[in-house]
């Protein structure tokens, strides 16, 4: 309402404000979204014809909500998204500590406060950001730390402990009149998840058995992963029965999506002096590898493989490339496969294998998948019959030695040595860089694209290999 805005109960009743739950507002914004067309999750890729839709169901049927899905799904994201859909300020009882509406106060202040200034009562102003809160739920949350506890202090100051005036509130009334955010909630322990039945089903809350009850107005929404999970607690079942829909989220239903997705989120404009181009290709495998690991007969597919992963993942591959150009004294950074290597050390962790936990065994993995994720993408920019007369190079004797370390020159020198592989790779470069690009990035790019075709003969058994740190060995 900006600077003319009500500050008093009377000027509010004047303005013609009206009482309004938050589930009621809730739901107001988002029919006038979907009535203008404005996307609920803009920067949330891959859900529109799947989660969003039953997300938005919930919201029209004035449900609280519960996210169930694997680690790295957008869970979170999505729920703190939703504030969006509220106003952007409501008017609160000033000083109040719950929010109180002015024409329906809940708390013992706010009711004495209006009942002894009346119309001249003072109006705050709260924005969206004041009315989320979020607990992550962890085995030492009490219900003192979400509903509250009878604060001794005020006792001491001469107040009945069954008086309101003792209570001081936890997270979950202090955000009446907004959204109570419980991220993993299986975590919590199941005695405080039993606190929360009355929250969810009748609205309100009772402190230390006192005759206290305030009526929240509130949406109450939850993250968890699937009960089935290993070494987690369960939500207990009468806890889920009061919620009002439980969305099932999901990984990038494609390999497009999980790209554009790594894209939207990884750090990859590392500033003038590198200018990352990352060949398509690239872009592909790290996403492809992803793909690979959630099916995977080795990794707890229970755990799920965490988008965080592709997004590392990516990360290091530039990184390797940029720390490459920055030891040539090159501008260029174009990743090559040699730089696949980096992603060891991002993947480590993001894997939960059921084997057995020896040293070595995930960074073994990660590599079987890097080469199955190139066997599976080569063929679709290359036709390696095309290549013979480089497998006949080899076929004579001859090996080429390639390395993360190598300058552009150095690489472009030695791939011009098999006939026809650099006039191939110059064909896959012009078809895969980011344009547009400059001659020292297309030279960096023909050096990737040469490095990608000669592991794609060897993931094909057409060309063999040996690597060590800092070099590969390509022979037959």
């Amino acid at each position: 309402m900006g600077a003319d805005r009500p500050r008093t109960l009377g000027e509010l009743k004047s303005s013609g404000y009206r009482l309004e739950s938050v589930k009621d507002e809730m739901r107001r914004n988002l029919i006038a979204r979907l009535e203008t067309g404005e996307p609920l999750f803009p920067d949330i890729l891959g859900y529109d014809e799947t989660v969003v839709p039953q997300i938005q169901n919930a919201i029209l049927s004035k449900h609280d909500i519960l996210f169930l899905g694997l680690r790295g799904q957008a869970k979170t994201r999505m729920l703190r998204k939703l504030v969006d859909l509220l106003d952007p300020e409501i008017p609160i009882v000033a000083g109040s500590e719950v929010h109180d509406h002015p024409y329906h106060p809940i708390s013992r202040t706010a009711r004495d406060l209006i009942a002894d200034r009346g119309d001249a009562t003072p109006i705050d102003w709260v924005g969206r950001s004041e009315r989320y809160r979020e607990k992550l739920a962890t085995p030492d949350v009490t219900i003192a730390d979400l509903i509250g506890e009878v604060d001794m202090i005020r006792h001491a100051e001469g107040r009945y402990l069954s008086s309101e005036l003792t209570m001081h509130f936890g997270l979950i009334p202090r955000t009446n009149r907004g959204i109570f955010c419980i991220n993993e909630l299986p975590d919590l322990a199941p005695k405080i998840q039993v606190g929360l039945f009355n929250v969810l089903e009748e609205r309100d809350i009772q402190i230390r058995g006192y005759p206290v009850r305030l009526e929240l107005d509130l949406c109450m929404v939850f993250s968890a992963n699937p009960e089935d999970y290993t070494n987690r607690g369960r939500i207990v079942t009468p806890l889920k029965d009061r919620i009002g829909s439980v969305i099932r989220t999901h990984y990038p239903l494609t390999r497009e999506i999980g790209m554009a997705i790594n894209d939207q989120n990884a750090w990859l404009a590392r500033g003038v002096s590198a200018v990352p181009a990352i060949p398509v290709y690239i872009k592909e495998i790290v996403e492809e590898v992803a793909r690979l690991a959630r099916s995977s007969p080795h990794v707890n597919q229970q755990s799920g493989v965490s988008a965080r992963m592709s997004i590392s993942n990516l990360e290091n591959v530039v990184s390797s490339a940029e720390r490459r150009a920055i030891l040539n004294r090159e501008r260029a950074v174009v990743p090559r496969i040699a730089d696949l290597g980096a992603i060891a050390a991002s993947a480590r962790g993001k894997l939960e294998l059921l084997m057995s936990e020896e040293e070595g065994h995930e960074d073994k993995l990660v590599l079987r998948l890097i080469g199955e994720a190139v066997k599976n993408l080569v063929t679709v920019h290359a036709d390696l019959r095309e290549l013979r007369q480089v497998v006949d190079y080899f076929e004579g004797g001859q090996s080429l030695e390639l390395g993360d370390g190598l300058s552009t020159r150095v690489v472009l020198e030695r791939i011009a040595k098999p006939p026809g592989l650099k006039k191939r790779a110059e064909e896959l470069a012009a078809k895969t860089l980011p344009a547009p690009a400059d001659q020292e990035t297309r030279d960096a790019a023909v050096a990737s694209a040469a490095e990608f075709l000669l592991e794609g003969l060897h993931v094909h058994n057409k060309l063999n290999k040996s690597a060590k740190p800092g070099v590969t060995a390509y022979r037959r």
